[in-house]
C-alpha cells in the first residue's frame, strides 16, 4: 500500500489544452451486431458495424417505452453503397472528441451522427471521385402482433409474472416516395392499470402519473432524391422482420439521409406534429458545427489520460492487455456512451442504456433467441441499487446535465409514492422502492401475485426485496451534491426545466423531505403496531424490520439505512430526526451489517456503505482502521469480493487508501469486456453493455486519483506510482482540480479558483 504522496509544486500550469480524447479505430468489418461501436447524441443512440459490405446500425431513443414496459428500439438501418468501399483500406473510427463515427476506405467516407440538440440522425456519404449508388432499407421485426416466449418477458416489466399470452402489440409502418414513417402506439390501457388494480390503488388511481398511456414512440426516415423500390422480408440472427427499400435515383457523389424521432402522449396527429415542427428547425451544417462544439466541451469539462502508453490493437479487437492506458481508454469510451443520452427525459439504463443488440450474442442458449428488443430485468422497472452507480461519476466528472434526468426521474415519481404511504398505512412520506417502476409503484412481478390473506398490501412479497427503501436515498444525495458542487444555492439550473415537468426548486427539497418523513414516520408507525411504544428506550428509532441492500435482510438497524439517513438528513440539518437515529453497530472493531439480521440472501456487504456511498470513514475522517479492518477481514466481505458487474469493492479500496487492492480491482474491471467494442462489459448479473459494471469503475479511478475532505483535496490517494497520468475532476464548490503524475511526482497542478483547497 502506497503512502499518499507529496506534492511538488513544480509549474502550476492549464493541462486542458490535452484534453481531447483519442479516436478509437477498428481496421477491419464485422461479423454481426454483437460487434457493433456506440454512437449517439441527446437521448439518441445507435450501433453501427459494417457487415458484407453493407453500414448497419440500430436505432434507440430513450423513453420509448410501449405497453409492457419495454424499452423498444425504433428499428435498424441498412445502407449499401455501389461501387461501395474498399474493404482492404477498411476503417471505423469513433471520433471521440467530435462524437461521430465514420466509415472510410481513404476515398470514401461516410459519417453518422445524432444532433445533439433534436431528435435527429444524420446519415452522410461523401465520394469525391466515384459517383455511388445507394440503397436505404428500413428494417422493422414487429409487423405483427405476437406473443412472448417465457424468457421475452424478461424485457417487460411483468419479467416473471407475465400472464399466459401476453404480446409485443404491431408497429405502423407507412412508405411512401419521400420517407417511410413508423411508430408504436400504445393504447389506453398498459401495465401502468394492471400494476395499479394489483397494488390496490384504483381509488387513487386518477391522482397517479402515467407515463405509459397513449405513448406513441418512432419517427421518419427521409430519402430525397430515392425511390421506394421494394418491399422485402428477411431474417437477421435469429428474428424475422420486414422492410421497405429504397434506392437512388442516379449515381451521386454526396448522399444524404435524415431521421427524425419524436415520443408523445397524445395522438398520431400530435405524433406526426411533433415530427413536422422538429423538421422546421433543422439546419444541417450549423447543426453539425453545435453537436460538436457540445462534444468538444463535455470533454473539456473532465478528462483522466495516460501520458506514455499505447493500446492499440490489430484490427481493433481487443488485445487482452490491461495497461494503465487500456483501463483509461475504456473509461473514456464508457464516458461517451453516458454523454449518448445527456440530454434525455429518461435515465441511462443500467442494463444496456442505449446499446443493447441481438442477445443471442450475450448469451447463446436458444431461449435468448429472441429480438433486439431484449435486454434483461426490464426496460422501463429501475433498479436502483444499480442505477445508481451509473450516476454517481457525474458529479466529478462535471456532468450535472446529463445527472439531471435521474434525479428528474425521482421527482416526477415521489408522489405515486406518497400516494402508496397514505393509502396503505395512514402516513406521510415517499415509499421508494428497490425495485421501482418509471411510474413511482413497485414492479408488477416483485410485489408478488401469490401474497398470502392479510399480507401488508404496502410491502413487496420478495424475498431479496422487503423492506428494502433506503437506496432512493443515494439519488436525494446525488441531488444535494450537484448543488454543492455546482455551488449553488438551489438546483434549479440542473432540475427545473419546464419540459420535463419540474415546477419549481421546492421540488427538490420535498423531495428529499419526502424520502426522510417516510422512514422517521413508518418506523414509529410498525413500533406502534407491535406495542406501546413509538421508539426504544433511549428515544431512538427502531429501524426493524429492514434490510442491508438485497443481502441481510429482516435487519434491526441496518448500517445502510442508519449511515443514509444520517447523511441526508445531516445536509438538510433535520435535527429532529437526527436525535432519533440509532448508532451504526461496531463489533470486534468492524462495522456490522446491522444490530441483528435474519438471513443473508445476495452478496453485496453493505456493512462497507458507510465508506461509499454515505463518506462517513475513508481517507482523512475518523476511525479509518475499522473501515479498513471490515474491508480485509470481515468475513462475508472477503467472501462476497469480486469485480464483476456492480460490485464496488474497487471503490472501497480506493475511498480507504489500499492502493495495491485498488489497482488489482480496478485493472480486473475497467480491462477490455468480451465484445468487439472494449467498454461493452457483461452480462455480469445483469446484462450487456453492463452500464452498472462500467460506472463502478468510473467511480473507483475516480477515487483512486482525487478524494475531499472538508477544506482538503487528497491528490492521487490510491493511484500506483508507476501509472503515470494526468486528470482534470470537480469537487465541491465549483472548485475543479487538474493534476499530472509523472515517474512517482506530482509535477503539474492546477486549483481552480486558486486557493480554493487545502492541498495533500
Amino acid at each position: 500500500m502506497n503512502k499518499l504522496l507529496t506534492i511538488c509544486f513544480l509549474t502550476f500550469i492549464s493541462l486542458t489544452l490535452c484534453a481531447q480524447p483519442e479516436d478509437y479505430e477498428w481496421t477491419a468489418p464485422s461479423s454481426n451486431s454483437s460487434e457493433s461501436m456506440p454512437c449517439g447524441g441527446g437521448d439518441i443512440g445507435m450501433n453501427v458495424w459494417v457487415e458484407q459490405g453493407d453500414i448497419l446500425f440500430y436505432l434507440s431513443r430513450s423513453g420509448s417505452f410501449d405497453e409492457n414496459n419495454t424499452l423498444l428500439k425504433a428499428g435498424r438501418f441498412r445502407v449499401s453503397l455501389s461501387p461501395g468501399l474498399n474493404m482492404e483500406h477498411f476503417r471505423q473510427i469513433l471520433h471521440l472528441a467530435d462524437g461521430y463515427v465514420e466509415i472510410t476506405d481513404g476515398q470514401i467516407s461516410i459519417q453518422l451522427w445524432a444532433d445533439v440538440w433534436k431528435p435527429v440522425v444524420h446519415v452522410e456519404v461523401s465520394s469525391p471521385r466515384v459517383k455511388q449508388n445507394m440503397a436505404v432499407t428500413y428494417e422493422n421485426w414487429r409487423m405483427q402482433d405476437r406473443e412472448m416466449t417465457k424468457r421475452e418477458c424478461f424485457q417487460s416489466s411483468y419479467k416473471f409474472a407475465a400472464p399466459k399470452g401476453l404480446k409485443t402489440l404491431a408497429d405502423k409502418v407507412v412508405a411512401t416516395d419521400k420517407a417511410v414513417s413508423f411508430l408504436h402506439k400504445n393504447g389506453e390501457e398498459t401495465i401502468f392499470d394492471a400494476t395499479v388494480t394489483q397494488q390496490g390503488m384504483d381509488s387513487v388511481k386518477h391522482r397517479l402519473y402515467n407515463p405509459l398511456k397513449n405513448l406513441i414512440s418512432g419517427g421518419k426516415l427521409q430519402v430525397r432524391d430515392m425511390v421506394l423500390m421494394d418491399t422485402i422480408r428477411g431474417r437477421y440472427a435469429s428474428t424475422d422482420y420486414d422492410g421497405w427499400m429504397y434506392v437512388t435515383k442516379f449515381p451521386k457523389r454526396t448522399l444524404r439521409l435524415q431521421i427524425i424521432m419524436a415520443n408523445v402522449q397524445g395522438t398520431v396527429q400530435d405524433f406526426s406534429d411533433a415530427i413536422g415542427a422538429t423538421e422546421k428547425l433543422i439546419r444541417r451544417e450549423a447543426d453539425r458545427q453545435t453537436s460538436r462544439q457540445w462534444w468538444r466541451e463535455f470533454w473539456q469539462r473532465s478528462y483522466i489520460q495516460a501520458t506514455n502508453h499505447k493500446t492499440t490493437a490489430p484490427g481493433g479487437f481487443p488485445s487482452g492487455s490491461a495497461t494503465p492506458a487500456t483501463l483509461i481508454r475504456n473509461y473514456n469510451l464508457f464516458r461517451y456512451m453516458l454523454g449518448c443520452n445527456a440530454h434525455s427525459q429518461w435515465p441511462t439504463k443500467f442494463n444496456g442504456g442505449l446499446f443493447t443488440f441481438d442477445p443471442e450474442y450475450v448469451n447463446e442458449a436458444d431461449e435468448y433467441r429472441l429480438s433486439p428488443d431484449f435486454r434483461n430485468w426490464g426496460g422501463g422497472v429501475h433498479t436502483a441499487q444499480n442505477q445508481r452507480l451509473v450516476y454517481w461519476p457525474m458529479l466529478k466528472n462535471g456532468d450535472y446535465d446529463a445527472l439531471k434526468a435521474q434525479i428528474d426521474f425521482y421527482l416526477r415519481i415521489y408522489k405515486n409514492a406518497e400516494e402508496r404511504s397514505r393509502l396503505y398505512w395512514g402516513h406521510e412520506g415517499a415509499c421508494l422502492t428497490e425495485q421501482i417502476e418509471n411510474y413511482g409503484l413497485p414492479c408488477y412481478p416483485e410485489y408478488g401475485t401469490k401474497r398470502p390473506a392479510g399480507f401488508d398490501p404496502g410491502m413487496e412479497r420478495n424475498a431479496w426485496l422487503e423492506y428494502e427503501w433506503d437506496t432512493a436515498l443515494e439519488f436525494c444525495m446525488m441531488a444535494l451534491e450537484a448543488e454543492r458542487y455546482q455551488g449553488t444555492s438551489h438546483l434549479s439550473p440542473l432540475l427545473c426545466q419546464a419540459e420535463c415537468g419540474v415546477a419549481n426548486p421546492s421540488d427538490l427539497s420535498d423531495f428529499v423531505r419526502s424520502c426522510l418523513r417516510f422512514f422517521d414516520e413508518h418506523y414509529q408507525y410498525l413500533a406502534n403496531r407491535r406495542g406501546a411504544k413509538a421508539l426504544d428506550g433511549n428515544g431512538k428509532l427502531v429501524l426493524y424490520p429492514g434490510s442491508g441492500g438485497e443481502t441481510y435482510k429482516m435487519a434491526y438497524n441496518s448500517t445502510s439505512t442508519i449511515a443514509a439517513l444520517r447523511t441526508v438528513a445531516t445536509v438538510l440539518r433535520d435535527s429532529i430526526l437526527l436525535s432519533r437515529l440509532p448508532d451504526i453497530t461496531i463489533r470486534n472493531g468492524m462495522i456490522a451489517p446491522a444490530l441483528h439480521y435474519e438471513r443473508v440472501q445476495n452478496t453485496e456487504p453493505t456493512q462497507l456503505y458507510p465508506v461509499f456511498p454515505w463518506r462517513m470513514y475513508g481517507i482523512g475522517r475518523p476511525d479509518l482502521d475499522i473501515a479498513r479492518n471490515t474491508y480485509l477481514n470481515d468475513s462475508l466481505a472477503l467472501q462476497f469480493r469480486s469485480h464483476v458487474g456492480w460490485k464496488q469493492d474497487a471503490i472501497w479500496a480506493a475511498c480507504l487508501g489500499l492502493t495495491d487492492e485498488a489497482q488489482r480491482l480496478v485493472t480486473m474491471k475497467m480491462q477490455d469486456g468480451p465484445f468487439r467494442f472494449p467498454a461493452f462489459w457483461g452480462p455480469g448479473f445483469d446484462w450487456a453493455p453492463d452500464h452498472n459494471w462500467g460506472g463502478s469503475g468510473m467511480i473507483a479511478m475516480q477515487e483512486m486519483l482525487l478524494q475531499e475532505v472538508d477544506d482538503t483535496l487528497y491528490l492521487f490517494p490510491a493511484w500506483p506510482r508507476d501509472w503515470d497520468v494526468r486528470f482534470k475532476l470537480h469537487a465541491s464548490r465549483g472548485t475543479v482540480v487538474e493534476a499530472e503524475l509523472r515517474k512517482g511526482k506530482v509535477v503539474n497542478v492546477r486549483v481552480t479558483p486558486e486557493g480554493r483547497k487545502t492541498i495533500y
